[in-house]
């Protein structure tokens, strides 16, 4: 990725890939095991995903709540509730798995640490971002950070609740919300860098795809519902 450090190497899976095992709504490389996609199905995606990408061990994956917990990678035996995950340690591979909410990748500009956060509209107003970045202990100069694909404001309509919650916490958040034909949609990347620029965190990249839009390359909840697959992004040091 353009900015980060040579030793970091951070990727988003598509939809599809050449080899991919899954089939009908989960056509064809969907790598979550709670879907109902037949597991051996999912269970050898995840072995041509370790493979493809020559990845150094097999990723840390977290049990994603849409809460604000954020774990150290290295310290995980087991799968364990959580929405992100850092590692200052080579080697150890962070992952999540989306289907429209916000991957967010962390990194010390020096290559000394990396994280991941799996950022929906719950996670991302409770403090799943803020949590990623204080487990850097760093000054946000110090840091950049890449928006993995998620959906756009184009489609992501919300209750006026939600724009109430946002609003009671962080005024600047106003900017995040459009409102078109009495709908209100969130954009999802503005709101993660509003909190971002806010940690004074202004090396960004991404934040230019939709999930529910490009449905040949990402599955998406909000188009697919309880059918659609989930890809993975998983961020780690050389």
């Amino acid at each position: 990725m353009d900015g980060f450090p040579k030793n970091v190497k951070l990727i988003s899976t598509q939809r599809f890939i050449h080899g991919g095992r899954s089939s009908g709504n989960f056509n064809n490389f969907n790598l979550a095991l709670h879907v109902n996609d037949n597991k051996e199905n999912v269970i050898e995606n995840r072995n041509i995903l370790e493979g493809l990408f020559n990845l150094p061990s097999s990723p840390v994956w977290i049990n994603q709540v849409h809460s604000s917990i954020c774990i150290d990678a290295a310290l995980t035996n087991t799968i364990i509730e959580a929405d992100a995950s850092f590692t200052s340690r080579v080697g150890i591979v962070c992952g999540i798995m989306t289907a429209d909410c916000l991957p967010v990748f962390v990194s010390k500009k020096n290559g000394t640490m990396v994280g991941l956060a799996h950022a929906g509209w719950r996670g991302l107003v409770s403090g799943v971002i803020d949590n990623l970045i204080k487990s850097f202990n760093s000054d946000g100069e110090h840091l950049i950070v890449h928006l993995g694909p998620a959906i756009s404001k184009h489609y992501f309509e919300v209750g006026e609740e939600v724009m109430r919650l946002y609003l009671s916490k962080n005024v600047n958040f106003e900017r995040s919300f459009l409102i078109k034909n009495n709908k209100i949609y969130l954009d999802l990347y503005d709101a993660a860098k509003v909190i971002l620029e806010g940690l004074h965190i202004n090396s960004i990249s991404g934040g230019d795809r939709c999930t529910f839009h490009e449905s040949e390359d990402f599955f998406s909840y909000r188009r697919d519902g309880l059918n659609s697959g989930r890809m993975a992004h998983l961020i780690w040091m050389e």
